[in-house]
C-alpha cells in the first residue's frame, strides 16, 4: 500500500531526514510512503511555473498513492496547513483512506482562543467569537469540522498528542496513525 505523507514538513531544514524516518516508520509496518518532495510518477511539463509543477506533481502522487496520512499539527496559527488540508480533502474526495495527526492535543477552540488572545471574547450565548464577532468553533474536534469530519466519513483516525520535544520531528502519533492503516490494509486484503 503506498501512502501519500502529507504535511508542512516540507519546509523543514531537514525535510529529507525528516521523510526518510517517516519512510522507516511506514516499511516497519508493510506500507510505502511517499513524501511530497519524491520525484513525481508523472513529470510535470517543464514550461509551466515552478510553482505550478509543484502541485502537478504533488497531484501525482496523490492519484497513484492508496491512502494519505496528514500531520495535522498547527502550522503558523491555531490550525493546520492550509496545503495539507487540501490534500487531505483532494484524497477523502478519490474515496481513499485519509488518517491525520496532531503533535498538539488542545482542542480547536482552546488553540483559537490562545491564538486571538484578548480578541477573544465570550458571548451571551455561552460561546466564543473573534473581534469581528464571528463565532468560533467549539465542537472539541482536533481542528475545523470539515477536517475532522473529512477523517470520521473515510473510517480514519485522527491522533492527537503533545509532543514532548520536537512537534515537526515526533513520530509517536503518525506511527500509531500507521499501524491503523496498516491494520485496515491488512483486514481490507483478507
Amino acid at each position: 500500500m503506498r501512502v501519500y505523507l502529507a504535511g508542512p514538513e516540507v519546509f523543514l531544514p531537514d525535510a529529507l531526514e525528516v521523510a526518510a524516518a517517516k519512510k522507516r516508520v511506514c516499511a516497519a509496518h508493510g506500507l510505502e510512503g511517499v513524501f511530497p518532495l519524491d520525484p513525481p510518477p508523472l513529470l510535470p511539463p517543464g514550461e509551466r511555473p515552478y510553482w505550478l509543477r509543484i502541485y502537478l506533481g504533488n497531484e501525482a502522487h496523490i492519484r497513484a498513492s492508496d491512502a494519505l496520512i496528514a500531520n495535522l499539527t498547527p502550522f503558523r496559527g491555531p490550525s493546520a496547513d492550509a496545503g495539507t488540508v487540501f490534500e487531505l480533502g483532494f484524497m477523502r474526495a478519490l474515496g481513499r483512506p485519509v488518517m491525520g495527526y496532531s503533535n498538539r492535543a488542545a482542542d480547536f477552540l482552546d488553540r483559537t482562543r490562545d491564538f486571538l488572545g484578548a480578541a477573544a471574547r465570550p458571548r451571551s450565548d455561552g460561546g466564543w467569537e473573534d473581534q469581528d464577532a464571528m463565532g468560533l468553533e467549539d465542537f472539541g474536534l482536533g481542528d475545523n469540522l470539515m477536517i475532522d469530519g473529512g477523517i470520521e466519513a473515510a473510517g480514519g483516525a485522527f491522533e492527537r498528542a503533545d509532543a514532548p520535544s520536537d512537534r515537526w520531528r515526533d513520530l509517536a502519533a503518525f506511527e500509531r496513525c500507521v499501524i491503523r492503516l496498516a491494520q485496515w490494509s491488512s483486514a481490507s486484503s483478507a
